[in-house]
């Protein structure tokens, strides 16, 4: 890579090349949460030397003060997370020496509260907040400038409110995942759902769609939610996946009512399990696996009457050792085998929303040590930016001209139906007593 590509690009290429790899997404995202330490002290160190100057890199024109940018030296830190090396910046022809308050003067060492509270700011905590911490963990020669830290704040505000607000008509999706989390960011308050909407497109390509704060994870909070992303050009899906919350079901019906609805399988093998005694949970679980996987059939009524018939013998086996469990089974059999419609390549993938639970749990980790985000807007910011970044990592679907050509045939069905015409009335004629039809 060029040497004159910043630190702050190097630092970005080596997370997009971390998420285009085969790994694992858990392992992934933990050499990400490094990277992106490192990521967010490095930019906090250039934004200190563009105030420090007063001018951006490689600008020109008027100085606010004598001096240029002269290359880098590395300085390590030791955080808990393992040693993170930035790139310090050197500067020449200064009429003042230029030290840094993020490091301070001789300052090696972070904790996992340091890490936090740089990556919470650069997502949008509060300077206060920011300054206080920062001050306690680093002491006062260490703290950041009130200029720096709103510099960084507003520009991850600004991206963020430029996403929430994009046009989203260009968005063409086959499926539709919706789920939400809990997170603390009003004073006083438990834990409040952040309602989050992601699919795959129709070209196979995930997407992350739209994040909106909820008081509860209600009919009324999700039916915004929806309507909002509809209002914004978000046209309906094919298939919308989720778990079993009545008020998302009911917004969905709603909002989306052209669309199938496909009931998470991983939601509702827990809800099972809760039904069974522990001592027989492996068993029943493994059971229930039993009935969605191996389908030989193909897509569609056989592939759905294959599953069903697997049920039957499910119940058959399970109706008195474990009654609750299996009315709990039977409660929505429908919505459980939708998925069977799509393509078998598919099959895995659109089952379940267990992808996006994944990262919302790595998301409530990074944010423990906080407690309690300052503020709705804060805590927004945090959860898009993880997720924004997760979401680069995340696998769509592969398509083949089979696929292509059942998923344009769901598509005419449910979201273009032929329209009716209403038969032309005809006209008629009497002719010697003998009615005849005219065209």
């Amino acid at each position: 890579m060029s040497t004159r590509v910043s630190p702050i690009e190097r630092v970005r290429a080596d997370i997009d090349e971390l998420f285009s790899s085969d790994r694992d997404l858990g392992d992934v995202l933990e050499d990400v949460a490094r990277l992106g330490v490192r990521l967010l002290m490095q930019t906090a160190l250039e934004a200190e030397v563009t105030e420090f100057l007063g001018r951006e890199r490689y600008a020109r024109g008027d100085r606010a003060r004598e001096g240029s940018r002269n290359g880098y030296c590395p300085t390590t830190i030791k955080t808990t997370a393992g040693p993170v090396t930035l790139d310090r910046p050197k500067l020449r022809g200064t009429d003042e020496q230029f030290a840094s308050r993020l490091l301070g003067v001789g300052v090696c060492r972070t904790n996992a509260l340091e890490s936090l509270v740089i990556a919470g700011f650069v997502r949008g905590l509060s300077v206060r907040d920011v300054e206080a911490t920062l001050a306690d963990a680093l002491g006062a020669e260490a703290a950041l400038s009130k200029s720096t830290v709103s510099r960084i704040c507003e520009a991850i505000k600004d991206e963020f409110a430029a996403w929430s607000a994009r046009d989203l008509s260009a968005v063409a999706l086959d499926y539709l995942y919706l789920d939400g989390s809990y997170f603390k960011f009003h004073a006083g308050s438990p834990g409040e759902p952040v309602l989050a909407a992601w699919g795959i497109t129709a070209d196979g390509k995930p997407v992350l769609v739209g994040l909106a704060p909820g008081a509860t994870e209600s009919h009324d909070a999700w039916a915004d939610f929806l309507a909002e992303l509809t209002g914004r050009g978000l046209a309906p899906p094919l298939l919308v996946i989720s778990d079993g919350a009545p008020g998302l079901i009911g917004a969905t019906e709603q909002v989306l009512s052209r669309s199938l609805r496909q009931r998470c399988l991983i939601h509702r093998a827990r809800n099972i399990l809760a039904k069974v005694p522990r001592s027989a949970q492996g068993e029943v679980k493994a059971e229930f696996w039993k009935l969605f996987d191996d389908v030989g059939s193909s897509p569609g009524q056989a592939a759905v009457d294959e599953v069903r018939v697997r049920i039957a013998s499910f119940e058959k086996r399970y109706a008195t050792l474990y009654p609750a469990a299996v009315r709990c089974l039977l409660a929505d059999v429908e919505s459980l085998t939708v998925y069977l419609r799509f393509p078998k390549e598919h099959w895995k993938r659109i089952r379940h929303s267990n992808f996006i639970e994944r990262t919302f749990g790595e998301t409530r980790r990074r944010v423990k040590v906080i407690g309690r985000l300052p503020g709705e807007r804060s805590c927004l910011s945090l959860v898009w930016a993880v997720l924004d970044r997760a979401s680069r990592g995340w696998r769509g679907v592969q398509h083949t001209p089979a696929t292509t050509r059942l998923l344009a045939e769901l598509r005419r069905q449910l979201l273009e139906p032929p329209v009716s015409i209403a038969p032309r009335e005809r006209a008629e004629e009497v002719v010697d007593g003998t009615v005849i039809a005219v065209a």
